[in-house]
């Protein structure tokens, strides 16, 4: 039998491994290709709601109360396929909702629960989540009755606030609007490890030292949402562990006292499990097979007992009363010398020495059974810590003011993500400013505007300190934790006026100027910065043949000094950016790759990157007014020299070190431009050429002036979250 002959069974009628996760030949190929694929997360062609869908309005139709009380039911509605710890899901639904909030980090805002990216891999499938997937089905029940009217993501949160409340906590609110991904952002750094659990000296120049933790890294290892609670890469030393939760949680956005309450109130409720054998359980649901149907952790030897689950692999409550929200925790934990055993699973934990048996908390599945309380290496560093013990005796003698300490922490910790309060929607949402949502204070639109842009035009600013103004104003923002923009006009205030990449004597001397037309007219600072910006655009496109008019919305707000906690805004100071060309120092990461991350914390994709800073050398808004990149004989003028010239064939292109090119007459040799990567990789990566290329074409200048424009007008409004209501 030839092959023409070969049966159906006999040959595989698609590519073997073409649709599995590691089949991009690309990559395959050619590992330091660039990778666009950050700039295409999230493609409309993922979503199932389609364009016309709108999760605020469809929140608007939503029972709150309704919700809330079928949620508070579920908490006692033990399901015999997953039996409830006590007959309670309070703890199981707290860690889900904590370990959703908890994988944001400051540095870069990504992670967090604000999008409800949970429930793809790699965090469905993390050795942290074990077991959350069981929590997540639990609450489908609920999900389906109320269908679009609810996103996964404000539901998972949501059932830790309502778990808590149920334990006997008063919560200190709750914000709905969290909209759902609909695909895996596999493109989140979260370690350069291969292994799940791998030591985490990688992460760090040294272990000893956790403010060496590589950036924008938190979590200590690979697959954990804060610290390995059996100590540093699983040796037990509390005051070792003390070092990096300290780090963890700052880079998390917390304080000392905010880290202690939230250990604490953490703790008080709920349990760890080890009561098995961890190398018996299932796969992760990644790596199960489909009759698991998104399962993974399958435990042969629960039999329908809560108190045989396996997670963590330590084994036991931290409290006498583990459904009971009280001062329990403090009770166990300086009410008792403590000290290491194993669990039943072989992980390292503290057990009291002396404790009376009915002191102990008794079995989650049979109540005539009592079992020694535990703790956490981590919950050891809150008695051996110095500065955690005297935080600790603090709430002990004010048992009120830890509860308080506790929800305004727990609130921070599942809204972190979400940005200003503007976007927090139900009846919960506390009427309170908190300095960490960045507030602004309203705006007024009620100002001429005309009058405003004559001011401007009148002003004796050039283009490109209007253009660069305005767009450095607006670049900060980042869609990870909405945080940063124009609104607010920060950009004025410390630390964000002094950033090198702001150039503040430049900066300084356009500021005293809208500054002072935002005083006579009525408008913000914030207007007048972005609306200078748009004119500056405008006057370009003219200079290029065409009359446009850059679409404006006033409103923005003027932040304060007062409203504005600097410290929390320096990881928002830009390292690089590839818009204006500039590089701050040589990093380990190529600057066309640190261009692609600004790139994707704005919200733009790669086209919109590739029109932006095409225009923007145009108009020679570069840093320090260098000319790298700056193709063309017609600055100021919005055209499509840069597209044009980068294509030219007539052209070579040549490295002279430092990380710049020269761009030289193919025939004659002379050099006509210089160049940095942020230039050439719009020439050499297939993709961006395509994209120039378009640009480049004869019959595209009025394209690229419009293209540009919209692009433009994204950026500035990236944070007016009022527009979008």
């Amino acid at each position: 039998m030839d092959d023409n002959e070969m049966t159906a069974a006999g040959k595989c009628p698609v590519m073997h491994g073409a649709v599995t996760a590691g089949s991009d030949p690309v990559a395959k190929w050619w590992p330091n290709a660039l990778n666009l694929d950050i700039l295409h997360q999230h493609d409309t062609k993922t979503d199932p709601m389609g364009a016309d869908f709108n999760y605020r309005k469809a929140l608007s139709k939503l029972d709150f109360e309704a919700l809330k009380d079928d949620v508070r039911a579920l908490m006692t509605d033990s399901q015999d396929w997953w039996p409830a710890d006590w007959g309670h899901y309070g703890g199981l639904m707290i860690r889900m909702a904590w370990h959703s909030a908890g994988s944001y980090r400051l540095a870069d805002g990504r992670g967090g629960g604000g999008t409800g990216n949970q429930r793809f891999a790699p965090l469905n499938s993390w050795p942290d989540n074990v077991s959350l997937d069981k929590a997540r089905r639990l609450l489908w029940p609920i999900k389906k009755k109320y269908g679009n009217k609810i996103s996964w993501a404000d539901l998972i949160i949501l059932a830790g606030n309502i778990a808590y409340e149920s334990m006997g906590l008063k919560t200190f609110g709750f914000g709905f609007g969290r909209e759902d991904i609909w695909h895996p952002e596999i493109d989140t750094y979260w370690g350069a490890e291969k292994e799940w659990l791998a030591p985490s000296d990688g992460r760090y120049e040294s272990v000893d030292d956790p403010s060496t933790m590589e950036n924008p890294l938190a979590a200590v290892q690979m697959g954990l949402i804060y610290v390995n609670p059996e100590g540093v890469n699983g040796n037990p030393d509390p005051l070792k562990t003390a070092a990096q939760v300290r780090e963890t949680f700052a880079r998390m956005a917390m304080d000392d006292e905010e880290t202690v309450a939230l250990t604490a109130g953490g703790h008080t409720v709920g349990k760890t499990h080890g009561n098995g054998d961890a190398a018996a359980l299932g796969a992760e649901p990644e790596a199960a097979d489909v009759d698991q149907q998104g399962f993974g952790w399958a435990n042969p030897t629960m039999n329908g007992k809560a108190a045989n689950a396996v997670t963590s692999g330590i084994e036991g409550a931290w409290t006498g009363e583990p459904t009971k929200f009280d001062m329990g925790y403090f009770d166990m934990l300086f009410g008792h010398e403590w000290e290491l055993r194993k669990s039943p699973a072989g992980a390292n934990q503290w057990e009291p020495v002396e404790i009376k048996e009915e002191h102990k908390p008794v079995d989650a599945t049979d109540p005539s059974i009592r079992h020694n309380p535990i703790m956490t290496d981590a919950d050891m560093a809150m008695k051996m810590d110095p500065v955690y013990n005297q935080i600790c005796q603090k709430f002990m003698a004010d048992p009120e003011y830890f509860k308080e300490t506790f929800a305004r922490a727990w609130f921070k910790l599942t809204h972190r993500d979400m940005g200003p309060k503007a976007r927090y929607i139900g009846p919960d949402v506390p009427q309170e400013d908190l300095i960490w949502q960045d507030p602004i204070p309203a705006g007024n639109s009620g100002y001429d505007v005309a009058a405003v842009k004559q001011r401007i035009a009148d002003s004796g600013l050039d283009l490109a300190d209007m253009v660069a103004t305005a767009w450095d104003s607006a670049r900060t923002y980042r869609g990870s934790d909405m945080r940063g923009g124009a609104n607010g006009a920060r950009i004025r205030l410390a630390p964000q006026k002094d950033w090198e990449g702001n150039e503040p004597a430049r900066l300084a001397r356009v500021l005293d100027v809208l500054e002072g037309i935002a005083a006579d007219t009525g408008a913000s600072v914030a207007d007048v910065i972005v609306l200078a910006g748009s004119y500056g655009v405008e006057q370009a496109a003219k200079a290029a043949g065409f009359d446009v008019s850059v679409p404006f919305a006033p409103g923005r707000g003027d932040a304060t000094d007062e409203m504005t906690d600097a410290a929390s805004f320096d990881v928002l100071e830009p390292l690089a950016d590839g818009y204006r060309n500039w590089l701050k120092k040589d990093y380990v990461v190529s600057p066309e790759e640190m261009m692609l991350d600004r790139t994707q914390l704005m919200g733009l994709t790669a086209a919109e990157m590739t029109v932006l800073v095409g225009g923007m050398r145009a108009m020679g808004t570069n840093h320090g007014g260098t000319k790298h990149g700056v193709f063309t004989d017609r600055v100021g003028a919005l055209t499509t020299d840069f597209f044009v010239n980068l294509t030219d064939m007539a052209n070579s292109w040549h490295p002279v070190g430092g990380g710049l090119y020269e761009i030289r007459d193919r025939k004659s040799g002379a050099v006509k431009w210089t160049a940095t990567r942020m230039d050439l990789v719009f020439g050499s990566n297939a993709i961006l050429r395509s994209y120039a290329e378009v640009y480049a074409q004869d019959d595209n200048a009025e394209k690229f002036v419009k293209d540009f424009v919209a692009a433009w007008v994204k950026v500035m409004n990236a944070d007016r979250f009022d527009l979008a209501a």
